[in-house]
């Protein structure tokens, strides 16, 4: 099988499980984090990122879904009227908490590749009562939006999970209208690629946790302006030490400075007016 086949196949299955499990009430399911994909620690990724305020206006399986590093909602600095696309929407946090900072005037719209997740996503809408949100099925390395008509995009610990970021970046660019933004959260390694052990970059399952696909910062630098992104940053606000064991630590090789695991806040904007 082709590898990147592999990978979207392992990643849809390991994010099919976590939907059924909140589903069917087994409690919460965090796949950028506690024991996803076989991966054995036990760490929030999100580190504290959502306020009480915003999860108490969610459906409880809103939030035990939730699978990202951050809070890209906040970080986009939404605005009345705006539509914003959520690529990898999960079961919708992200996009309902954008749907109420955009108001009525604006929408909210996330694209998923799993039944599982999107069926979850539209119960979570349906509980929540917010009408202006739409979930679409699709790859978000074929984002299945005309070109020009969205004003943000935002995602949350999913860009990592795709096996071509650089089809990403560049869909995430043609989808924006001009003077569009993107502001996502992620994981990226800090430190050089040479310095990552190359065995674990080929594992399937710690790809769905969120590790083996993450970029360098410098890597995605590079992959956002070559898809014509301008104003590109890459912040790392959160590093991961004492949340990742021995077992995992030791798939990333220790010459020179090392590798580190981290959350990043990702911004870039498209030109134009």
């Amino acid at each position: 099988m082709d590898r990147s086949v592999d990978i979207k196949e392992q990643v849809r299955t390991v994010y099919a499980e976590a939907a059924k499990s909140v589903r069917e009430g087994k409690g919460e399911a965090m796949c950028c984090g506690p024991s996803c994909c076989s991966v054995p620690f036990d760490a929030d990724f999100t580190a504290g990122s959502y306020s009480s305020g915003e999860l108490d206006v969610l459906p409880e399986t809103a939030r035990l879904a939730s699978l990202g590093c951050g809070n890209p909602t906040a970080l986009a600095e939404l605005k009345p009227g705006e539509i914003v696309l959520d690529l990898g929407s999960g079961g919708g946090i992200d996009v309902l908490l954008a749907a109420q900072r955009v108001g009525p005037h604006g929408k909210a719209i996330g694209v998923d590749m799993t039944d599982e997740m999107l069926a979850l996503a539209r119960e979570n809408q349906a509980k929540s009562g917010v009408t202006n949100v739409e979930f679409l099925k699709g790859d978000i390395e074929a984002i299945p939006l005309p070109d020009a008509s969205v004003d943000v995009i935002i995602s949350n610990c999913v860009i990592n999970l795709a096996a071509d970021k650089s089809k990403v970046l560049s869909e995430a660019h043609r989808v924006l209208k001009p003077g569009g933004r993107l502001s996502v959260s992620d994981i990226v390694f800090v430190g050089k690629r040479e310095d990552v052990d190359p065995t674990l970059l080929k594992e399937a399952n710690l790809w769905a946790g969120c590790i083996a696909g993450a970029l360098t910062r410098d890597e995605y630098l590079e992959s956002m302006n070559a898809a014509g992104f301008a104003e590109s940053t890459v912040e790392v606000w959160h590093y991961y030490e004492d949340e990742i064991p021995q077992a995992l630590k030791a798939g990333l090789a220790s010459s020179g400075v090392g590798v580190r695991v981290g959350s990043a806040n990702v911004r870039g904007r498209k030109g134009g007016d």
